[in-house]
């Protein structure tokens, strides 16, 4: 398998749409707190990026949009328990964001820590009687590298002392429901820090069904880092850093989206992770190839898109890069257009919230 880095640039244009061209209005009380009930009982609004017509949906409807011959890409990442509450020596409380291991053969992880100005070099955090956490060393945007000490297998003191790292817009301390509900059904490989959220609505019923319409089911990993709910503060968005991840696109994955490419069958890609890696890994002529590899790749109007043509994914926030990728595909308009419809009809946002199609 080959190795690369994404070029951030890529197909991406000088007159690019500034960062106050995706803002928009949300009421408070549209932010998704807490899941459906049901995870397949989301409500879908579907965007036709041909005509900018809207239609809307239960997502269990889903198989209905989805043709023999396709394929639909999912994001196999688990999240886990990367927040950890605890005490300084003198009393104070701290908080430690594990982000993901310094290296294969390390035993430092890369983290965020709050209040980051007290916490320097050489001090250690209380977690709990098997768990502290010490600061190691600064490194680069004010990330730490720390070193966990425990009597226990590190995965078990994680499991234990950790908490499932709820997105910083939902107010209110996880529970154990978070465990299994911020969680997709088919998360299989543990190294995010968020969830691949459209995945979400998910079930093991539903991808059945897409499969016995005569549709593919394809896999990838990209693991989730915090810069997902980074907002794009420049009002150039060429100014805007990405965060790296990490993915890996297996050979079945990639001759599958291939074969339906060349048969005219669509690709779906399940969420913004998806896309991105997918584009990551097309050539100029949309083949895809597998690799492990980092991406930066930041998607926005305008780009050219490769490989994907369906995107299934949530309501994204203000001036995110998220929401630019999603404009990139279906167009600023229609896509702000769609959102308002969807404040005014009460579909609930964000990652507990509800889904868009976009075809």
């Amino acid at each position: 398998m080959t190795s690369w880095k994404a070029d951030s640039s890529v197909s991406q244009a000088s007159d690019a749409l500034p960062t106050s061209a995706f803002d928009y209005d949300l009421p408070p009380d549209r932010i998704a707190s807490t899941p459906a009930p049901r995870r397949d009982g989301s409500r879908l609004l579907i965007l036709d990026r041909n005509t900018g017509a809207t239609t809307h949906g239960v997502f269990h409807d889903l198989p209905a949009h989805i043709d023999a011959g396709d394929v639909l890409v999912l994001n196999e990442t688990r999240v886990f328990k990367a927040r950890f509450l605890g005490r300084k020596p003198s009393g104070a409380r701290v908080e430690v964001m594990l982000l993901r291991r310094a290296g294969d053969e390390s035993d430092l992880w890369e983290a965020l820590v709050r209040p980051g100005q007290k916490l320097k070099p050489g001090r250690v955090v209380d977690i709990a009687d098997e768990l502290t956490i010490e600061i190691v060393a600064t490194v680069g945007r004010g990330a730490r590298l720390v070193r966990l000490s425990t009597p226990l297998e590190e995965d078990e003191a994680i499991a234990r002392f950790g908490l499932v790292p709820l997105p910083p817009y939902i107010d209110r301390d996880a529970t154990e429901d978070d465990a299994e509900r911020y969680q997709t059904v088919y998360a299989r490989e543990s190294g995010s820090v968020a969830a691949p959220t459209a995945g979400l609505h998910f079930t093991a019923d539903l991808l059945a069904a897409i499969e016995a319409k005569g549709a593919r089911i394809a896999r990838l990993v990209l693991h989730v880092g915090p810069g997902t709910f980074r907002p794009v503060t420049t009002e150039d968005p060429a100014e805007h850093r990405m965060h790296s991840e990490p993915y890996t696109l297996p050979g079945e994955t990639a001759d599958a989206i291939n074969e339906a490419r060349s048969r005219g069958g669509r690709v779906w890609a399940v969420g913004t992770t998806v896309t991105r890696t997918l584009e990551t890994a097309a050539g100029a002529d949309g083949t895809v190839r597998p690799g492990s590899g980092e991406t930066a790749l930041f998607i926005r109007p305008p780009y050219r898109f490769r490989v994907v043509d369906r995107l299934i994914t949530n309501f994204h926030l203000p001036r995110s890069t998220l929401l630019m990728l999603v404009c990139a595909l279906a167009g600023r308009d229609p896509v702000l257009r769609a959102y308002a419809e969807a404040v005014e009809q009460g579909y609930r946002f964000y990652s507990y919230g509800d889904a868009m199609l976009v075809r």
